[in-house]
């Protein structure tokens, strides 16, 4: 009697067990599969933290949150985000410091379609527990501008709008595999100044994190997976202008099998979050 009692628990458990679903792995440089605390770890002990997300992903915007959460309980921080643009500054201090509501914010800055619903929560948070919130990427306008006439239009720009990107002239480096896709990527399409636009937002994001690190402090950074994957873009600016800094990325891919990754994702970044290919999209 009891052996038929302990078979019928065990097959009761396996069957919970192949019944549970998963929303989210998270795996290793190596591709080997790692626990949140591992990641949480890692973060708490580095300078910058750069979580590249996939910008719809509901799990990727939930990660967001709730590590920024849980790193606040360890240690002083700094948040910035490549949705927010640097010449949107002051009205993000505004709201920071309850000197506008988010209606105002909302019809001064330029916020995308869906920051109440993926970013809001990360700024609020930061007004909540009185953190700094920096806006660092380059005013899309400017990126526009070199997308059409490159990297020189830029001397073009008065002071004050100097003031809202990296330092000129900006480092570019035509080789660096993430732009050499992306001219593969366009194909006929391509012109030698997209991935110059895409290097001057790499760029700015990178000037304005340095701008404001703190001693003892962790700057939480949040963008697009593609702007820190492969240790390039934000993570490339930021060792060649500071190579002591301790920097832990994360990048985001979107498949049916959350249980393991092929070696094409290996390197991607110290932390891969791979997620379930039918995860809710916020857009």
């Amino acid at each position: 009697m009891k052996k038929t009692c302990f078979v019928a628990i065990l097959l009761l458990t396996l069957g919970m067990s192949a019944q549970e679903k998963k929303a989210y792995q998270l795996f290793d440089k190596k591709g080997k599969k790692v626990s949140y605390a591992k990641l949480l770890k890692s973060a708490v002990n580095s300078d910058v933290v750069l979580f590249g997300e996939y910008h719809n992903n509901a799990i990727a915007h939930w990660l967001e949150l709730e590590l920024t959460k849980d790193v606040a309980t360890k240690k002083e921080m700094v948040l910035g985000a490549e949705m927010l643009e640097a010449d949107n500054q002051k009205q993000l201090n505004q709201y920071l410091n309850d000197e506008i509501n988010q209606k105002q914010l909302d019809s001064t800055a330029r916020l995308w379609s869906n920051y109440k619903t993926d970013y809001k929560p990360l700024v609020d948070f930061a007004k909540e527990n009185k953190l700094p919130f920096i806006a660092t990427n380059i005013p899309r306008r400017y990126a526009s501008l070199v997308s059409k006439k490159g990297l020189e239009a830029l001397e073009t720009l008065t002071e004050e709008e100097k003031s809202w990107i990296a330092p000129l002239p900006i480092p570019f480096d035509a080789n660096l595999p993430g732009y050499v896709n992306m001219m593969k990527m366009m194909g006929d399409h391509a012109s030698p100044n997209m991935p110059k636009a895409q290097a001057v937002k790499d760029a700015t994001m990178a000037h304005f994190i340095l701008k404001h690190l703190k001693n003892n402090a962790v700057f939480i950074h949040y963008n697009g997976t593609y702007h820190s994957e492969n240790f390039e873009g934000i993570y490339w600016y930021l060792k060649k202008s500071k190579p002591e800094l301790k920097i832990t990325t994360i990048a985001t891919i979107e498949q049916k099998d959350i249980e393991k990754i092929s070696a094409d994702e290996y390197n991607k970044a110290d932390y891969i979050l791979v997620i379930d290919e039918d995860v809710t999209k916020t857009y």
